[in-house]
């Protein structure tokens, strides 16, 4: 099963990948599901803010794909001093698949660099508790 460090190295290979003209801020992003398999996005800008696709929504997408919806793990990388953390709607779209405690750890190319709970990264999150029966 792939350990932080296979997640970490999945999300700068795709970040690589990026399509970033406009901003040129490349993201990656890397999950890993309760079965072992790694799934990874990138960004992918569009000229018509903001009808571009989040790094890690490319992620989930795929996951979804392959016909897999839980995920165990997940790492996002960008190139800045500090982690960026995945934007509200990411935020949403990762606890729809996740549970609570699942971390998500945050990186810059030098290696992770904190690591949050799907709950500290998205307290109060939108679920199925809050729709009725």
């Amino acid at each position: 099963m792939p350990d932080e460090t296979d997640l970490f190295e999945a999300a700068r290979a795709a970040r690589e990948n990026a399509y970033a003209p406009h901003s040129g801020f490349k993201v990656g992003a890397a999950l890993r599901t309760p079965s072992g398999q790694v799934y990874v996005g990138c960004n992918v800008e569009n000229i018509a803010y903001p009808e571009g696709t989040c790094a890690e929504a490319g992620a989930i997408a795929a996951m979804a794909a392959a016909g897999e919806y839980a995920i165990a793990e997940m790492t996002v990388i960008a190139d800045s001093p500090v982690p960026i953390t995945p934007c509200g709607g990411c935020r949403q779209k990762i606890a729809e698949f996740s549970s609570a405690d699942v971390v998500v750890s945050l990186a810059n190319l030098q290696g992770p660099v904190t690591s949050l709970s799907v709950a500290e990264l998205l307290p109060g999150a939108f679920g199925p508790d809050h729709m009725e029966p």
